[in-house]
């Protein structure tokens, strides 16, 4: 959100390695404890319905599907996309449960008067795997890409300042001052202290690597942009993975970078697939009528093997080593059996299903924490941009950040309007602000007015001319456990969730969103194969058949 995700505006970093989304939604599952004396079945999906409880039902009579997915968010329906498209022959029976009565998790698209807007991720990063996926759920022709060359802008001093998208941009972005970029250069390089003997914190790693000015007018408000989180409790392992292993493999961040590329050059090129696009340069992609196109798109694909309004009540490991999942419905309780179980669910949300599993997985699951974030879309006349943010007439670029230290409430501001087409009417210019985070909890004490409120008055001391009308507010969401926090000690515990339930015979149950993939919506999506390719080696190892 997560798994955002939200968490896309992480479109204005500076550079493509640093920032892996989404957001979650809010609702719960409703859990039902039903007693474990009940025998669970399910017939194959393609073939009969599952079966619904019956004190006469014999489980052993009805068929067996290879992998039940809880959870109808991106990553459940992009695990099962990957499973029908690469791994049909080990798993050709896939069901995704649902508890909503709708698909897309925390992807919800509104369209209404002329204008298109997300309250929840805005984009991705057209990386192949996400691009394969975009691919083989049919919508190469609905893809749409931002400009690579638009600028991106963090606010420093009371003015909207760019930030560098490539090295040549280095000497003359004013961001930095000459001696922050000097002791930036000298600390990539080497000229730094050592790495500490524990876990750092993203401030700790970049405070150290490259001074103060990059971790307070970068790396801090990218840090409020992708996670809305707090640099000093967020861990670099987690949450910025590639950098940080680049100074564990090479000694320093460019010797890393360099050693990487050494790496690259000597591994075989696998050839590209030939159906997917060719972006230009780096930028963000969405489609024609916005990102919920993808799930929707996925869920038609699937078709019947999709349930909604399924809510997951209890589940066990029967004798046969086959799982059994029982589901209110509204048909009534229904019981599913299946070889594997993959939850894509919030981490709390599986913390709550896991406990009569694991006690210790289910405890490191629930120490996740998801601080709150408002999305609030609002739509202001042309005329209301101030004249020196904009770039030959119009308001160009991705967006802008903001620093905790500027005075300012709103983390940070996507130009809709600007970044794809179509997403507002001419003459208006649709923005995207996103409010709150793990240092603004008060968010959840305010009414909507006041969430816009506040954006307004932000956007008014950057952005907006003083004296303009009052803007046309389309949609406020709150997302009361929006994004995963990445927290030192982040993949201990996810480890030890995986361990416990590995040590205590739950081989075949998977767990996965965005809390173990990371928060970006691409990289959801990545890790959509990798579990893919996990459930697939499980069925082929340890197939009922």
């Amino acid at each position: 959100m997560p798994t955002l995700t939200f968490t896309d505006i992480s479109l204005l970093r500076p550079t493509p390695s640093l920032f892996p989304c989404p957001l979650k939604p809010t609702e719960k599952l409703r859990i039902h404890r039903l007693p474990l004396k009940l025998r669970c079945s399910i017939a194959e999906e393609s073939k009969i319905s599952p079966s619904k409880l019956s004190p006469n039902l014999n489980a052993a009579d009805a068929a067996t599907a290879d992998c039940v997915i809880i959870g109808g968010g991106i990553s459940g329906l992009c695990i099962a996309q990957a499973l029908a498209t690469n791994h049909s022959a080990v798993a050709p029976n896939v069901i995704v449960t649902e508890a909503r009565d709708r698909v897309g998790g925390n992807i919800i698209t509104v369209e209404r008067d002329g204008y298109l807007w997300e309250e929840g991720p805005n984009s991705f990063q057209p990386s192949d795997p996400m691009l394969k996926m975009v691919v083989d759920s049919g919508l190469k022709d609905d893809l749409v890409l931002g400009d690579p060359n638009a600028p991106r802008f963090v606010l420093w001093n009371g003015r909207l300042r760019p930030v560098p998208s490539s090295p040549t941009d280095l000497p003359i972005f004013d961001l930095m001052s000459i001696g922050g970029k000097i002791r930036a250069g000298l600390g990539a390089l080497g000229l730094r202290p050592p790495p500490p003997g524990h876990e750092e914190s993203v401030e700790e790693f970049v405070r150290r690597n490259l001074g103060d000015e990059v971790f307070e007018r970068l790396i801090e408000p990218f840090c409020s942009g992708v996670y809305a989180g707090d640099p000093s409790k967020l861990s670099m392992k987690a949450a910025f993975g590639k950098v940080w292993k680049l100074e564990q493999t090479g000694g320093s961040i460019i010797g890393g970078t360099f050693k990487a590329i050494q790496e690259k050059n000597k591994a075989p090129k696998q050839p590209r697939d030939p159906r997917l696009p060719k972006p230009k340069g780096q930028t963000v992609g969405s489609f024609r009528k916005g990102l919920t196109m993808l799930p929707e798109a996925i869920s038609k694909r699937l078709g019947s093997k999709v349930k909604l309004s399924w809510k997951l009540s209890g589940v066990k490991k029967l004798d046969s080593g086959e799982y059994s999942l029982t589901y209110e419905t509204p048909e009534g309780l229904v019981s599913l059996r299946s070889r594997s179980v993959v939850m894509t669910v919030p981490s709390y949300v599986a913390s709550s299903l896991l406990r009569p599993l694991s006690v210790y997985a289910a405890g490191a699951l629930s120490q996740f924490y998801y601080p709150p974030v408002a999305a609030v879309s609002v739509s202001y006349p042309k005329e209301a941009i101030r004249t020196e943010c904009l770039i030959d007439g119009e308001l160009k670029g991705f967006g802008q950040l903001h620093p905790r230290s500027q005075g300012v409430e709103t983390l940070g501001t996507i130009y809709s309007s600007s970044l794809f087409p179509n997403r507002a009417p001419a003459g208006r210019v649709l923005l995207l602000n996103y409010i709150g985070g793990a240092t603004n909890l008060g968010i959840l004490s305010k009414k909507e007015s006041e969430l816009v409120e506040a954006v307004d008055r932000d956007l008014r001391k950057m952005l907006i001319n003083p004296n303009a009308k009052d803007p046309l507010v389309l949609g406020v969401r709150v997302w009361q456990q929006a994004i995963p926090q990445f927290l030192v000690g982040h993949l201990d515990l996810l480890d030890a969730a995986k361990s416990s339930l590995r040590d205590n015979g739950y081989q075949g149950l998977f767990l996965g969103g965005n809390y173990v993939a990371g928060v970006a919506l691409g990289r959801c999506v990545e890790s959509a194969y990798e579990v893919a390719s996990e459930v697939s080696n499980f069925l082929s190892q340890y197939a009922y058949k």
